[in-house]
């Protein structure tokens, strides 16, 4: 698999089982170890590449360990320390890391819970780990703008002076980015009275606060909102292409059909489709590779394919109703079932389905 479909497989299977898991020790085989072996592309069963619990002799309490220690040429290159994956990350968490960070060789420390993963480095004194990580990689929400810097960590293309060198721009970066996602979500005084200054001549007292704030909390979210449409709109108008049908077409298929010719004639693909493909496509990756799940829309529903085949359909998504909207999964006869949806986080309700359209398939 190529880089980040190996990213898309690893977050999907976090997404599924990161609200089963409640211990570390679970965290660590569910979660940690299927990163370090299917994204870093270490061997976690081979000593010689990954030793789980990790102990530093010199200059370290006695007894302490870091959970992995990831070795290069013999010498220590990363250092991972895990807790449990329902609990936030704090820095206060990576009292281990500190100490082993100064007498080992590692010059990478990761702090995770098995679905955000911290980098840090030592950019503010040598051979001190810095308190703030250099990147931040989250599966619940990847930024693919990180993949080419994490891929430089792999086994296979592993070149940490390049990270290095590239660490302070992206931990700089990576700040102002969650800051502004930080302000857009719940904007603070100094962002409200910035924006307030630029329209409104008053003064900004307390009435003014309470009449601005949620204007400018509506405003960032409409900003956003036609930043991604306008995207949107642009890679459909460039690149969509209408696949060919696949083959002869039996009577259960007549509406894909209809599909093809219907594409002449304007079809909207909805941002909120797009989502709901994203969901089902998650969840059918647990089966097959992600490449392996395409999508059609029509003018009468979004249909998510294995191969991109209207043979062998895995879901619908009946999302142009203006109240309704409704998934339809698949039996192995094909019959379609419709569930209606109060949200779009009631598709995972219906995962089970899925892979089982999925695998029917594959039979």
């Amino acid at each position: 698999m190529e880089f980040s479909e190996r990213i898309a497989a690893v977050a999907a299977k976090a997404r599924q089982q990161q609200d089963l898991i409640g211990t570390e020790e679970a965290t660590k085989n569910a979660l940690v170890m299927p990163f370090i072996s299917t994204v870093l592309g270490y061997d976690v069963f081979d000593p010689r590449e990954v030793v789980p619990e990790f102990t530093a002799d010199v200059g370290v309490k006695k007894g302490e360990k870091v959970d992995y220690a990831i070795m290069r040429d013999d010498e220590v290159r990363i250092l991972v320390e895990c807790k449990k994956s329902n609990g936030a990350l704090t820095i206060e968490h990576a009292s281990q890391l500190y100490r082993y960070f100064g007498v080992t060789n590692a010059r990478i420390a990761v702090l995770t819970n098995g679905v955000v993963y911290q980098f840090h480095t030592d950019l503010d004194s040598p051979n001190r780990m810095d308190a703030k990580p250099f990147l931040v990689l989250d599966l619940n929400d990847v930024d693919e703008s990180l993949l080419p810097e994490l891929r430089k960590l792999t086994k296979d293309a592993f070149d940490l002076e390049s990270v290095i060198s590239a660490a302070e721009k992206l931990k700089y970066l990576g700040e102002i980015k969650r800051t502004f996602a930080a302000q857009f979500q719940e904007p603070e005084d100094d962002w409200i009275r910035f924006f307030t200054s630029r329209v409104y001549s008053g003064q900004f007292t307390r009435r003014a606060r309470e009449q601005f704030a949620p204007l400018v909390h509506e405003a960032g979210a409409q900003f956003l909102n036609d930043q991604v449409n306008s995207r949107l709109k642009s890679a459909l108008s460039t690149s969509f292409t209408v696949p060919e049908p696949d083959g002869e077409l039996d009577g259960t298929e007549e509406v894909d059909e209809t599909e093809e010719t219907e594409r002449a004639d304007g079809i909207e693909t909805t941002l909120e489709e797009l989502e709901g493909y994203r969901i089902v496509k998650a969840i059918a990756c647990s089966e097959v590779r992600p490449q392996r799940v395409a999508h059609r829309d029509s003018k009468s529903y979004f249909a998510v394919l294995l191969d991109d085949n209207n043979r062998k359909p895995i879901a619908r998504l009946h999302f142009n109703g203006k109240s309704r909207k409704y998934l339809g999964t698949f039996d192995a006869a094909k019959n379609e079932t419709r569930h209606l949806l109060q949200s779009l986080d009631d598709i995972y309700l219906h995962a089970e389905s899925i892979r089982e359209a999925v695998r029917a398939h594959l039979l």
